[in-house]
């Protein structure tokens, strides 16, 4: 069930609705079934893969909290539970992926090689996984008691909202909301719904429109070269922010209507004046996990400027090993590690901060926009095939011949996106300098605040992407 969909319009009222009505003992029982059914609605089978990872945490923490004085022993029900969740998370997504790495080798010496397997990546697994996984180790570090109700527990892996693509929460922060007692606000869901608006619309209006350019340019690139490819790669960046910006707020506001407040996962990362800005304000559920379950566990940067850059290395490159299996998002992952390196570097050596002015904004934008070339082409050939093809032609008139209009947009469409992108970027721009929108929305005039709410509502209605067409029916992220 995909949120840009009528199912969800239906399914979050009656669930918000039975919710409400229900006792509040018995509320924590119904969203975990509405959760589950939301998750079956992919795959009715994978919700075995869901009960099971969150039956493997629940057990390993209960157990770990009964084993104070024993860290030899609490360690190794540590590793196991970690081994179990990452081993089923490594086999649907990365089985193929090694065995056709190792066949590269077998092949050449002529041994046996590894069967390919038909797998259907499960909806979500990265996430849950890590979410449980994050509640495992704070139990390990004694930072949380562990939850002995088993329903809540499993509310807190698998709350629809944020359950296939994030954010990728905290115990701290989502456990206790899920045991407080939650009253239907005219606040909660005022804000709940200017935020699905709002996140509607950078989906359905922004990140669809863009979608068809995007992959016309990447499927044949040879046919625009030079500006095509940047242009199609500028657009990309937009596209995958707003999908998966979109995704998260949706979710926020989902959320926020029941009174549960999720994390924010975007604070207008393209504003960032350095890579390592720009990383801390994009999917910062991502970032924030791994820099707290890897990169500090591993040092951090406190052993020197040398083991720094290889701990930056290690975590960028596992962030792209997660995004995806292929050699091309590992690279993407240590590039953007390589650039935070370089950057180290140059702190330490000038001992003074990075340069905040415009001009570091645009280089920080143009690396992470050359970045996503690798992130995007779909593996290494085509990577630098794309970037053969971007620096082969000076050709700046592409973008004023009008050719662009013949891949599914024409100059209508255009306007639409450009003045679409625009409200994006003051909205941005407003949250960059400390002030939240939705709150200088909602702290408006009654006429004010509800012909914005209006304006999002009809700009999605008339503007958005509807259909197969659009690929208006997924969001990028679910394939993570």
């Amino acid at each position: 069930m995909l949120f840009n969909t009528i199912q969800y319009i239906l399914f979050l009222p009656f669930v918000t609705a039975v919710y409400f009505l229900l006792p509040h003992k018995v509320r924590h029982v119904w969203l975990l079934a509405a959760s589950w059914y939301f998750y079956m609605q992919w795959n009715p089978k994978y919700i075995l893969l869901l009960a099971g990872c969150t039956l493997v945490t629940y057990t390993g923490a209960r157990i770990l909290e009964g084993m104070e004085g024993a860290p030899g022993r609490r360690k190794a029900v540590l590793f196991a539970c970690l081994a179990v969740n990452l081993g089923i998370l490594g086999f649907f997504k990365y089985y193929n992926f090694g065995t056709g790495l190792m066949n590269r080798f077998l092949g050449a010496v002529h041994l046996p090689q590894f069967p390919a397997l038909s797998i259907i990546l499960p909806v979500g697994i990265s996430f849950f996984t890590l979410q449980a996984l994050g509640y495992l180790i704070d139990v390990y570090r004694g930072d949380i008691p562990a939850e002995h109700d088993f329903i809540r527990y499993a509310l807190f892996v698998s709350f629809f909202p944020q359950l296939v693509a994030g954010p990728i929460e905290r115990s701290g922060n989502l456990m206790h909301q899920l045991s407080e007692r939650h009253t239907l606000t005219y606040e909660n869901v005022r804000r709940g719904l200017l935020l699905i608006l709002y996140g509607l619309f950078l989906k359905m209006v922004i990140a669809d429109r863009v979608s068809p350019i995007v992959d016309a340019v990447y499927n044949d690139p040879a046919s625009w070269p030079g500006f095509g490819v940047a242009f199609a790669t500028f657009l990309f960046a937009i596209q995958i922010y707003c999908d998966f910006y979109g995704y998260s707020v949706i979710a926020a506001g989902s959320a926020r209507i029941l009174g549960i407040r999720l994390m924010s996962n975007f604070e207008a990362p393209f504003l960032s004046a350095s890579v390592r800005e720009l990383w801390s304000r994009w999917h910062i559920s991502l970032s924030t996990w791994f820099r707290d379950y890897l990169y500090f566990p591993l040092g951090g940067g406190r052993a020197g400027l040398g083991k720094k850059i290889r701990n930056l290395l290690i975590v960028f490159g596992v962030s792209g090993l997660w995004h995806g299996a292929s050699l091309g998002f590992v690279f993407w992952g240590l590039l953007n590690g390589l650039f935070q390196s370089v950057e180290a570097v140059a702190q330490e050596t000038a001992k003074k901060g990075v340069a905040k002015g415009f001009p570091a904004r645009i280089r920080t934008f143009l690396l992470f926009l050359f970045s996503l070339i690798f992130f995007r082409a779909g593996g290494m050939q085509p990577a630098f095939r794309t970037i053969r093809y971007l620096f082969s032609s000076f050709n700046p008139e592409i973008l004023t011949g009008g050719s662009f209009f013949t891949l599914g947009q024409g100059m209508k469409d255009f306007r639409i996106l450009a003045g679409a992108v625009l409200v994006l970027f003051l909205t941005d721009l407003a949250k960059y300098l400390g002030k939240h929108p939705d709150e200088q929305v909602l702290a408006c005039p009654f006429p004010v605040r509800y012909l914005v709410m209006a304006g999002l509502f009809f700009a999605i209605l008339l503007f958005g992407c509807y259909g197969d067409t659009y690929n208006a029916q997924q969001f990028i992220y679910f394939q993570f």
